[in-house]
C-alpha cells in the first residue's frame, strides 16, 4: 500500500508546489525549479510512475474480468441463484466477493510470479518500465494460453488477419487475439457448468409442477412449493462445497 499512499500525497502536493512556484516568480524570488536539485528529472519520472500506477488500479476491475478466472466463477454463481429461484439471496456482494476470493486463490501462482519477476524489481529500480512490462504480462499470457479453447483462438486469429496484422513475438500469441478468445472460452465453460447446475433444479420444478397440476391446484404457482425442496436438496448434497471445489479444480 506504500506506493498508493505516496501517489495520493504526490497528487495532493502538486497544486501547492505549482502555486508556490508561481508566487515566487511573481515576487522576484528564485523560481521553484531553481531551488530543486539538478537531478529533479528522476523525481518527475517517479511522479509519472505513480500516476501510471493509479491509472492501472482504476482499470483493475476490467483487467480482472478479462485475464483471470473471475468470469467462470461469476457465471456459475449466477446460474446457481437463478436455478434455485432466489432473486436476491445470496446477495450480489456476497457472490462477487466469493468469486473474487476464488479468483485470487486460483491466480495466486500467476500473481506471485508477476510480482516477483516484474513489479518488485521495478519498484526497487532494478529494471526499467520497458523491461518490467513483458515480465508482468507473461504469467497472465501463459495462464490464458493454457485455458483458451483452440477453436476460439483460431476464430479470432482469422478475424485479426482481416482487420489488423497480428504482432507475433516468436511463438507467443498477440494479446489482441488471446484476450477476447480467452474471455469467450471462459463464458462457454461458465455456461456449461451453469447447465449442469440448473438441470437438477429444473427436474425438481417439473416434478412439483406435475404434482400440483394433478392435484388441481391451478392457481398455486409451482415455484412457491418447489423452492423449499430445491434449497433442501442443495443443502443435503453439501452444494456449496461441491460447487466451489469443482470450480477451483476445473483450472488445475
Amino acid at each position: 500500500m506504500r506506493p498508493l499512499t505516496t501517489a495520493f500525497l504526490a497528487l495532493a502536493l502538486m497544486p501547492l508546489l505549482t502555486a508556490a512556484a508561481s508566487a515566487q516568480s511573481a515576487t522576484g524570488l528564485p523560481a521553484l525549479d531553481a531551488l530543486l536539485p539538478a537531478g529533479n528529472g528522476a523525481a518527475s519520472g517517479r511522479i509519472l510512475q505513480l500516476i501510471a500506477l493509479m491509472t492501472v488500479l482504476s482499470l483493475a476491475p476490467g483487467l480482472l474480468v478479462m485475464v483471470t478466472s473471475f468470469t467462470r466463477f461469476a457465471v456459475a454463481f449466477s446460474f446457481l441463484r437463478s436455478g434455485l429461484g432466489l432473486q436476491s439471496t445470496p446477495a450480489n456482494m456476497f457472490l462477487v466477493s466469493l468469486a473474487l476470493f476464488l479468483t485470487f486463490y486460483v491466480m495466486a501462482p500467476t500473481f506471485d510470479r508477476a510480482w516477483n519477476e516484474g513489479i518488485k524489481p521495478l519498484s526497487e529500480n532494478r529494471i526499467t518500465e520497458v523491461e518490467a512490462l513483458p515480465k508482468i504480462v507473461e504469467p497472465f499470457r501463459e495462464f490464458m494460453t493454457t485455458h483458451v479453447r483452440p477453436k476460439d483462438l483460431q476464430t479470432f486469429t482469422d478475424l485479426a488477419s482481416r482487420t489488423f496484422p497480428a504482432v507475433q513475438e516468436g511463438e507467443k500469441i498477440d494479446l489482441r487475439i488471446l484476450i477476447p478468445a480467452f474471455m469467450i472460452s471462459e463464458l462457454r465453460r461458465g455456461f456449461e457448468i451453469g447447465f449442469l447446475i440448473a438441470l437438477p433444479f429444473l427436474v425438481i420444478d417439473m416434478i412439483v409442477s406435475t404434482v400440483v397440476m394433478s392435484m388441481g391446484m391451478m392457481m398455486l404457482p409451482p415455484t412457491v412449493i418447489s423452492l423449499p425442496f430445491k434449497v433442501l436438496f442443495f443443502v443435503l448434497i453439501d452444494g456449496w462445497n461441491m460447487l466451489v471445489s469443482g470450480l477451483v479444480r476445473s483450472f488445475f
